[in-house]
């Protein structure tokens, strides 16, 4: 049997098994296996199934699915993020690669990598994925849509200035919607570990999706003697389960509320990501949060909420349970044309036939049978806003507005973002106790969608109940550094590893968060823990070299960012840490290297554009320096930082009338720089405004007490203005300053001021 152009030879030889009460007897379970087994005995579902978007949810990319022409390359312009973004084919092995014109007029910033994987069936998008050197799967940038018939744009979130780039991670909840159950490593499946795909990947959703791990089935079918009720025994099916669990078959992937921030779905804490299994109550494995109240929903939809948008139906809601999915598609194969049309015009007409014809009659219905051409319009979906699918909302009236025009995607922010109160949608409602209480309260505050209330509604479910698992206690932690009160979120951390003691997540964030409080000795001994337990991490070892800089250790510091770097090739934030020492320790070449790696890695990393301007500055190429600043900060405009370092750039090549600009700017985005305020106050004195000049260096005193730079230009100016009085008491501070030259230059001065009296 030729099966996705491989003839496959069936000689799978087993073990002979018991029937299978004795395996349950014994303890065994029913494993994955190669979905081509089902083809042996169930040749005919298996091909009219290899059809639907579900079996071709996931693949190995071929010529046809990655340029879909004779084109060997293809380039696209993504004007958003100044990028071009190619799809090559080199030696039979497929690319997707990205680069951008840099300040020499040449290309730059150039990344390349290879196309592992596809996600899509390509009857609406393909996107295209990278498996990295860590068996992580990354998401890559541009994607093809079947809309305009066949056309490439960036795949949803991309389409803006700061874009994910390269490194947006594949997560466990992505493969479990679109392909078959992955095997994962042991303790990789806490909330917030790094998804890790080892070994041999599925290619699609397979017959166990919905049928259950098939290993005791197959056992089973093969043992001689065994009869067809034994068999049936070993696996689901679907038809024989009541309507509500054959209904969550579907929802397990089609039920998303929103894509956008609030959180939409929570799995339980005690199951894995892959953990379901058909025929069991899909709130035993999986929680769906939506926003409320209901008004705040709004017409929402969005590319996996066919379920959500069927179950505000009154067509479901008065079907009494009888109107599923399985109503209208069959799931072992597909209809197009005028065939499906009819099919689902039937359905219809189960219900609404009589009324229909009566209508028509009347004059007041158009005779078209095209039920679902006007009741479930095709619509351009609010998150993938280059796909149009159905929308399975059955509603009297479809929108009067074009609901295939074209439309912006959303750049969704702090500022634009849901913020209110999260509400359990599925199940309506769960029994008074331990879990609708804390999993209610962990909706609130896991996506800061009702930070203060959630931390209150936490704070007292773990108080009351004092769960065993650690990870409400994080969610906690968490709660409280995001809402800029890191010292609060120490003692959570701390219950969390209590709880588990090796877990490398727990000790992460507990590391990370006393770095943070400033207990650096601390710090350092918790994340050596938690790299005792993960050594690969790449993420606590660049935190690590960062508590070693806070305590001057920069040749340790040097060390772990490079090993950072070795176990994460692609980690921008790790070049641009080191960058940062070599700068500090006047390593310019260094410097400039790392710092081009990591805008290479990620061209909107403004921070690293700031400090390669910086490094550039003080290497006399002011030209470049100039190019980067800007770039900075046309892809973060309200970067103060960028916009001080900038205006200090300007300052040394005499640009002062730029340099006050952008002074000026980055105290608007950020009144609280005291660098800025001194700095703006020497552009003023320079432009003999002596007043404002003292204004600025007296706010930046009043930020930083100690800021002895500050001290010392308001000792000077107030000295050279001829109140000599006034002057000493700043000069004094200022020679105490721990910089010796601010120490060095106030004394000087002070020894004048006593010449001059």
């Amino acid at each position: 049997m030729a099966l996705a152009g491989l003839t496959i030879v069936w000689r799978v030889h087993f073990v002979a098994a018991p029937v299978p009460g004795a395996l349950q007897r014994a303890g065994v379970s029913a494993r994955y296996v190669d979905p081509a087994l089902c083809a042996q005995c169930h040749p005919k579902v298996w091909e009219t199934y290899r059809r639907t978007g579900m079996a071709r949810s996931f693949y190995r990319p071929t010529a046809e699915t990655t340029a879909g022409n004779d084109t060997k390359t293809i380039t696209f312009n993504h004007k958003a993020s100044e990028s071009y973004f190619t799809m090559l084919e080199r030696d039979g092995r497929f690319y997707q690669g990205r680069y951008q014109i840099g300040f020499d007029g040449k290309e730059t910033n150039i990344i390349e990598k290879q196309i592992d994987y596809i996600v899509g069936s390509g009857n609406h998008v393909r996107t295209y994925l990278h498996r990295t050197s860590r068996d992580t799967l990354v998401e890559l940038p541009l994607a093809w849509y079947a809309e305009k018939g066949g056309s490439w744009a960036m795949n949803a979130g991309y389409d803006r200035p700061d874009h994910a780039g390269f490194s947006r991670q594949v997560s466990y909840g992505c493969i479990f919607c679109h392909n078959g159950i992955a095997g994962i490593p042991s303790g990789s499946s806490e909330p917030g570990a790094e998804p890790v795909f080892p070994g041999k990947l599925s290619e699609g959703i397979d017959c166990q999706r919905c049928h259950g791990p098939g290993s005791l089935h197959v056992t089973t079918a093969q043992t001689p003697g065994a009869n067809l009720n034994n068999i049936r025994k070993t696996i689901t099916n679907p038809a024989r389960l009541n309507a509500e669990r054959q209904l969550e078959l579907c929802m397990q992937c089609h039920l998303e509320t929103t894509s956008l921030r609030l959180p939409a779905s929570i799995v339980r804490f005690d199951r894995g990501p892959f953990s379901y299994k058909p025929g069991e109550p899909l709130a035993d494995f999986i929680l769906h949060f939506d926003r409320a109240p209901a008004k705040d929903r709004g017409d929402k939809f969005e590319i996996a909420g066919a379920a959500y948008r069927l179950r505000q139906s009154a067509c479901f809601e008065k079907s009494g349970g009888a109107l599923l999915c399985t109503t209208c598609h069959d799931p072992h194969d597909i209809r197009r044309g005028e065939e499906a049309a009819d099919h689902y015009t039937k359905v219809c007409r189960q219900c609404h036939g009589a009324p229909f014809d009566r209508v028509v009659a009347s004059g007041s219905h158009t005779p078209s049978s095209d039920c679902v051409g006007c009741h479930m319009p095709k619509r351009r979906t609010d998150d993938a806003v280059h796909v149009v699918i159905t929308d399975h909302y059955i509603q009297r009236r479809k929108p009067q507005r074009d609901l295939l025009a074209p439309i912006q995607e959303r750049r969704e922010a702090d500022d634009n973002a849901y913020h209110g109160a999260v509400v359990l949608y599925y199940p309506k409602n769960l029994p008074n106790g331990p879990d609708r209480e804390l999993y209610s309260a962990v909706a609130q505050v896991s996506q800061d969608s009702n930070l203060a209330d959630g931390i209150q509604e936490l704070t007292a479910a773990i108080g009351k109940y004092h769960p065993d698992r650690m990870e409400y206690y994080l969610q906690l932690g968490d709660a409280w550094r995001d809402s800029g009160q890191p010292a609060r979120a120490l003692p959570w951390y701390e219950e969390a590893v209590k709880r588990k003691p090796d877990s490398a997540l727990a000790l992460q964030r507990l590391g990370f968060s006393l770095r943070s409080s400033g207990q650096l000795v601390r710090a350092v001994a918790i994340l050596k823990r938690a790299l005792e337990v993960s050594p690969g991490d790449a993420a606590t070892w660049h935190q690590l070299g960062l508590v070693y800089l806070a305590q001057g250790l920069r040749s340790d510091a040097v060390t772990v960012f490079e090993k950072a770097i070795a176990f994460d090739p692609d980690m921008s934030e790790a070049y641009n840490s080191l960058g940062g020492v070599k700068l500090e320790s006047g390593d310019l070449p260094r410097a400039i290297a790392a710092f081009r790696e990591a805008i290479r890695i990620r061209p909107d990393y403004s921070e690293a554009r700031s400090n390669l301007g910086n490094a550039l500055s003080s290497a006399g190429n002011f030209p470049e320096a100039r190019y980067q600043f800007e770039a900075a900060l046309r892809f973060k405009p309200d970067y103060a930082a960028g916009q001080y370092n900038y205006g200090l750039a300007l300052a040394r090549v005499n640009r002062l009338d730029e340099a006050q600009r952008q002074m000026e700017g980055a105290l608007k985005s950020d009144p609280g720089i005291a660098e800025a305020h001194d700095l703006l106050g020497n552009l003023l004195l320079a432009r003999g405004k002596v007043q404002s000049a003292l204004d600025q260096y007296r706010e930046a005193i009043r930020i930083r007490p100690d800021y002895g730079r500050a001290q010392l230009d308001i000792g000077e100016a107030l000295a050279d203005s001829g109140d000599a009085a006034t002057a000493i008491p700043y000069l004094k501070k200022a020679a105490d300053s721990t910089l010796q030259a601010v120490r060095e230059e106030a004394l000087e001065a002070l020894q004048q001021l006593e010449k001059r009296h």
